[in-house]
Formats: C-alpha cells, sequence, structure tokens
C-alpha cells in the first residue's frame, strides 16, 4: 500500500472518531484531556513505520536505475539485520494505539461522570429548596383538605335538607293519600248503610205487600165459603170498536210499524228469555213480531177484528178477546210476561186496579208486567196528542200505576220515560232545561214490574 493511500485511510478513520466523539461536547465543570497530540505523533510513527524497508522513489535514467537498484539489494541484504527492530517499532506502535484506546474510553467515562455530576447537581439544588417545598406542599395539603372537609359537609348538609324535605313530603303525601283513603271509606261505608237500609226498607215493604196479599186472598175466601152462592155480578159493557179505520187512525197520529218496533225494543231485554208473553191490546202486532224475531213464545189479545186479522196475516197468534174475561179464564201464574203498551188510558178508572191484579195474579214469581202509557206529568200531552184518540178516558199518572202494582204483589217497579216531547215539538228548545225536563219531558212513560 502506498504510503498516501495509508495516510488517507488514517485521515477517514480520525474524521470518524471525531465525528462520533466531538470535542468540547462535556460539561467545562469537569475537564478532560486532549489526546489530539498524542493521536498525531502516533501517525507519524505510523508513518515512519510503514516506510522502514522501502526505497525512495527516484527520477527516471540509466543512473537512477543503477541506483535504485542498487539500495535494493543493500536493503535485501540487511533485512535480517532490521528484521527485529521492525518488528519492535509495530509492538510499540500496538501499544499506543491501546493506550490510546483506553484513555479514549477513560475520557468517555469522565464524560458521562461530568453528565452525573450535574444530574448531582441537580440533586442538590433539589435537596437545598426540598425543605420550601415540603412547607408549601404541606401547606398546600392542609387548604386541600379543608376544602375537600368543606365540601364533604356542604354535600352532607345538602343531602340531610333533600331527605328531609323528601321526607316531609313522603309524609304529607301519606297522610292526603290517608285522608283520601279514610274519606272515600266513610263515603262507601255510609253508601253501604244507605243501601242496606234501603234494600231492609224493601224487603219489608215486599212482605209488607206479600202478607196483605195473602190476607186479602184469605178473607175473599173466608168470606166465599161463609156466604151462600150468589147471582154472578154482571160484567160492565166492553167498550164499542170505533165506528172509523183505527188502523189508518193508528197510521196517521201513532206512526207507521217501523217507527213503533224501533220504540218498543227498549223492551226487549225485559222478555228475551220468556217461555210464554201475552200482548194485551196487540194492535197491528208490532211488539208479537219483535217476539217472534228474538226466539219468544207470545200471542196477544185486541178487541179490533180488523187488528187481530192483521196479525194472523202476518203469520203471529192473536185472539179478539176482552182483557179481563181473557185473563181471568187463563189460570194462576201461567203466564211469565205481559205487556200492554197505549192501552190502560182506554180503560175506565174503577177497571184499573182490577186489570192490575188479574195480571199480577197470572204470572209467576219473577214475571214481567210492563205497561206503557201517555205521560200526564208532561203538559205537552194534553195541547196535542192525548185527546186525539176519542177512545181515551184520562190519562193514569205512574204514582198510581206503581200504587196498584205493590198492591197486587209486583214489586221492584221501574219507570222509564219515552219519546221526549222536544222531538216533536222543537219550539221547547227555548224553555230552562229543569223546567222543561219537568213539565215538558217524555211524551210516554214506561213501568216495569216484577211478580214477587
Amino acid at each position: 500500500m502506498e504510503t498516501d493511500e495509508l495516510a488517507a485511510i488514517l485521515q477517514e478513520v480520525r474524521d470518524r472518531v471525531r465525528a462520533r466523539h466531538p470535542e468540547g461536547a462535556t460539561d467545562a465543570a469537569l475537564p478532560l484531556p486532549n489526546l489530539m497530540p498524542l493521536l498525531h505523533a502516533r501517525d507519524a510513527a505510523e508513518a515512519k513505520v510503514a516506510s522502514i524497508g522501502t526505497v525512495n522513489p527516484r527520477a527516471g535514467g540509466p543512473l537512477n536505475w543503477l541506483a535504485q537498484q542498487a539500495k535494493k539489494a543493500i536493503a535485501r541484504a540487511l533485512d535480517w539485520h532490521v528484521r527485529e527492530q521492525v518488528e519492535f517499532n509495530r509492538n510499540v506502535m500496538a501499544c499506543v494505539q491501546a493506550t490510546l484506546e483506553s484513555l479514549e474510553e477513560n475520557r468517555r467515562t469522565l464524560a458521562m461522570l461530568a453528565t452525573i455530576q450535574d444530574e448531582a447537581r441537580q440533586l442538590k439544588d433539589i435537596r437545598s429548596h426540598w425543605v420550601d417545598w415540603r412547607q408549601e406542599w404541606e401547606h398546600k395539603l392542609v387548604v386541600n383538605e379543608a376544602k375537600l372537609l368543606r365540601g364533604l359537609a356542604e354535600l352532607n348538609g345538602a343531602f340531610q335538607h333533600r331527605s328531609g324535605l323528601t321526607e316531609a313530603t313522603f309524609r304529607d303525601q301519606v297522610k292526603s293519600q290517608h285522608a283520601d283513603f279514610t274519606a272515600v271509606l266513610e263515603r262507601t261505608q255510609k253508601r253501604l248503610w244507605a243501601d242496606l237500609e234501603s234494600v231492609r226498607l224493601e224487603y219489608e215493604r215486599l212482605i209488607h205487600a206479600e202478607l196483605r196479599v195473602i190476607r186479602q186472598r184469605a178473607a175473599v175466601g173466608a168470606a166465599a165459603v161463609a156466604a151462600a152462592p150468589a147471582a154472578p155480578q154482571p160484567q160492565a159493557p166492553t167498550p164499542a170498536p170505533p165506528e172509523f179505520d183505527y188502523g189508518r187512525f193508528a197510521e196517521r197520529f201513532r206512526g207507521s210499524e217501523d217507527y213503533v218496533k224501533k220504540g218498543q225494543q227498549f223492551y226487549l231485554p225485559y222478555f228475551v228469555g220468556r217461555r210464554n208473553v201475552l200482548d194485551i191490546g196487540c194492535g197491528r202486532g208490532e211488539f208479537l213480531e219483535l217476539m217472534r224475531d228474538s226466539g219468544v213464545a207470545a200471542h196477544g189479545i185486541d178487541l179490533s177484528r180488523e187488528s187481530v186479522d192483521l196479525c194472523r196475516y202476518k203469520g203471529l197468534q192473536a185472539d179478539v178477546a176482552d182483557l179481563f174475561a181473557y185473563l181471568a179464564n187463563l189460570p194462576e201464574e201461567s203466564l211469565d210476561g205481559i205487556f200492554s203498551a197505549q192501552v190502560v188510558e182506554h180503560l175506565a178508572p174503577e177497571r184499573l186496579p182490577e186489570m192490575i191484579r188479574l195480571a199480577g195474579s197470572r204470572l209467576e214469581r219473577g214475571g214481567v208486567l210492563a205497561i206503557e202509557t201517555p205521560n200526564p206529568e208532561c203538559l205537552a200531552i194534553f195541547a196535542s196528542h192525548f185527546y186525539l184518540d176519542p177512545t181515551h178516558t184520562r190519562p193514569v199518572p205512574h204514582a198510581l200505576l206503581t200504587f196498584y202494582m205493590e198492591e197486587y204483589g209486583l214489586g221492584l217497579v221501574e219507570v222509564r220515560r219515552l219519546s221526549p216531547a222536544i222531538e216533536s215539538m222543537p219550539a221547547l228548545a227555548g224553555l230552562p232545561e229543569d223546567f222543561r225536563e219537568a213539565f215538558f219531558g217524555g211524551l210516554d212513560y214506561a213501568i216495569i214490574g216484577r211478580k214477587l
């Protein structure tokens, strides 16, 4: 290898080492040895070692060549003499190289020690300020602890306050609910006792009525046995049928069959499920048709031959008969339902109790008697409806019919107003509602009683 090339390689190695460990990289507080002079001396020695045994180059020419050859011959002849010196020089350089590497490692260690020294100085600074820091930290700890305890106390107070409010609200609600429950319970108890009292009075009244009927029947039976047979009392003459076309009259003033049948739908719940129903004054047979459509066995009676023929033409059971004679010929408790619409107002007042008595005696226990008639509490019927029929005798108040029913063994009496007058007389809308309901309510009423 040429000397220049070797010098270039050494310079490159030197540059790499300097790049890896630049000078002045450590803290000035810890001075490090400068190895650069030693490195330069080593490089010069290595250059000398490398040139041992070499012949200096000379200029060209025969004389120079001869001189060069002579020097090479002398160098080869002295090789045995300088061989040990060359080996010694190389070992010395190796030792110098090892020393330099050791010094470099020491230099690095010193650099690390400088870093540790800086850290130690920082630790010393921390130690010197630790007392102040500790006092400040303890002060902050006390302040934060006080804030924390104060916050916990405030939260506890707020919780206690909220808990107290919740408990008070709960107690108020419970107290209010208890008061409401107590009031409802008292009202319910009062209503229950009132209902029980009314039931007791009703039963006492029914028992009294039954006992009275039994006493009346016993008295009548005893009188019949004790008395001699007497001639049958003549029946009151039955009113003759009107001379005009009563069917046309009913169509005009009472309404069409569909209209009447629609109004009589009200009675279906009372008669559905019955086995033997009688329609007194069946007329055109509207009620009988309702019974047939509902699967109830029913038959009717009427004084009008024309009405009876119309019912039979429709496939209904109807007979021409006087209601008193027909009911008198029926066995007792042979019917479970009797219906009579727009009939009792045609009877003489003295015969109305007899009709109720006969009807009640022909009903079995639980049988229903339903009567429909003009309502005399409605003043409007006297202005237009009641006196349109010349066969009417007098209207019958529901209180009187109620009395007759109770007198002859019927109870649980219900009264329902039908056909509001305002529907046919719109002018009544101008009257006060309470006055209109009291004096111009339903044109008709229905009264329903049950055999006790």
